[in-house]
């Protein structure tokens, strides 16, 4: 088939890979414009549009797929199928209509649970043990399209979103590409999704990263994990904010939030059991070890994360 490929951010490399690499011709990749970055905001092409130049497929960068001229490119490249892998804007029906078998999507679980923008994220927070990745056709209404395969993976105890969402990524690849094959073959049929059993997963917003002491240290825990890499758990310490990187058990208890720094540790309390900090990153300063960062404040004892 003709294929074009839709995707922005690292997580949708390795898909680009496998479908460049497959028998299916990749005749273009459309990615989100040039966004700026760094000190210089110095405008930066995205990590698809990066490796579409080095595989030189011509890269389209619409503003939004709804401009007519994107639309019309689209066209003229008559496209079996165009695959979807974290492309970040939302496709209009005119758009959705141009490729013979449609926009197929790889996302990250397993339909219909958690649709929306941070499936991964949802579901380590809510303490699920398994996730995986779904292929599915776009409609419309978010992520509800007809489905065509699915694979599995195992949440690990100490996963952040970026190891699992590393895993998903590349096992969703070969994925993907044996969706495109059995399309292209006649021996995939779509499956609509299930009425029942629908989860959303919104984006995670900056608010909903601040850790709450007060929460079970499971609570706790899987919301860090959850918000590592991005968009980063946080929680302030004197007025100033400190982001938290993943936590890990310890023994004891301490009233919620109360500090208790060793030679090499920092225990913090929460509404069960005690945590150890991980790295913490203060404002101004590099991310540091939190037993480095309390010996730089010559913490003393009875010290509060708030």
């Amino acid at each position: 088939m003709r294929v074009v490929f839709a995707g922005t951010p690292d997580v949708a490399l390795p898909s680009l890979s496998a479908v460049a690499d497959s028998a299916h011709e990749l005749v273009a990749v459309v990615t989100r414009p040039d966004a700026p970055s760094g000190r210089g905001r110095r405008l930066v092409p995205s990590a698809v549009a990066q490796a579409a130049t080095e595989l030189a497929v011509p890269v389209l960068k619409p503003g939004h797929p709804r401009e007519p001229g994107f639309q019309e490119e689209l066209r003229g490249l008559a496209p079996d199928a165009c695959a979807v892998v974290a492309y970040g804007a939302l496709l209009p029906q005119s758009a959705l209509d141009i490729p013979v078998h449609g926009w197929i999507n790889l996302h990250f679980s397993l339909l219909p649970a958690w649709r929306g923008a941070a499936p991964v994220q949802r579901a380590i927070w809510a303490g699920e043990d398994v996730t995986g990745a779904t292929t599915f056709r776009i409609v419309q209404e978010l992520d509800a399209g007809p489905t065509y395969g699915v694979m599995t993976e195992t949440i690990r105890p100490r996963d952040t979103a970026g190891d699992l969402l590393g895993r998903l990524a590349a096992g969703g690849a070969g994925l993907l590409v044996g969706t495109l094959d059995g399309i292209a073959e006649g021996t995939l049929e779509e499956r609509p999704q299930p009425a029942a059993h629908v989860s959303l997963a919104p984006k995670i917003t900056v608010d909903e990263a601040r850790v709450d002491w007060n929460q079970p240290a499971a609570v706790v825990d899987r919301q860090v994990r959850a918000c590592t890499p991005a968009p980063g758990a946080w929680t302030t310490y004197a007025g100033e904010r400190l982001k938290q990187g993943p936590l890990t058990p310890a023994d004891g208890h301490l009233p919620p939030g109360e500090l208790v720094a060793g030679h090499r540790t920092v225990v913090v309390g929460t509404g069960t059991a005690a945590l150890r900090l991980g790295d913490v990153h203060a404002v101004g300063k590099r991310p540091m070890p939190a037993a480095d960062w309390a010996r730089g404040l010559r913490l003393n004892g009875g010290e509060v994360l708030e």
